[in-house]
């Protein structure tokens, strides 16, 4: 009979330990969707590292890259480019490797890692011109484009847009 009680006690005992307080709390993963080349988030360098790295190049220099930043402004044609925000109010100019995916007209706002070759190039008036109405800007704005612009370019052959 004591082997019973004994027994019963320990089941009991063992039974009331709280399982959470034993094993470390787990992040959470971060669900992405995937568009372009099959990426992995490991790896990839802040929007604020990579801003350091365009100071270095001039234009011709190309640099492979993976980085992690927000999207500011997507075409709204078809979602064929996309500004990713870089420090000092600076953007990133992303457009994909051979036009071969788009993104989402709606996801401005969201978080990205994108994979490829970073550059700086100079945009003719007729290239800006052409983006600030794929943007919807109004005609005034488009207008006002008078001078050709140094750029922080991007050429992704990857991209994962957080969910």
């Amino acid at each position: 009979m004591k082997k019973i009680v004994y027994a019963a006690i320990v089941v009991l005992a063992l039974a009331s330990c709280k399982k959470a307080e034993t094993e470390a709390p787990k992040e959470k993963a971060i669900a992405y969707k995937s568009f372009g080349d099959s990426i992995s988030a490991d790896g990839a360098i802040t929007k604020e590292e990579l801003f350091t790295k365009y100071k270095d190049l001039k234009e011709g220099d190309t640099l492979e890259v993976k980085f992690a930043s927000t999207i500011k402004e997507v075409c709204q044609k078809k979602g064929c480019w996309m500004q990713l925000e870089l420090p000092e109010e600076n953007s990133a100019f992303v457009k994909f490797k051979d036009y071969g995916f788009f993104m989402p007209l709606n996801s401005a706002k969201s978080n990205v890692i994108v994979n490829g070759k970073a550059f700086v190039s100079v945009e003719s008036v007729d290239e800006l011109r052409h983006y600030a109405k794929d943007a919807g800007k109004s005609q005034a704005a488009i207008d006002s484009i008078v001078d050709p612009e140094t750029t922080y370019s991007f050429l992704a052959d990857g991209v994962l847009l957080q969910k």
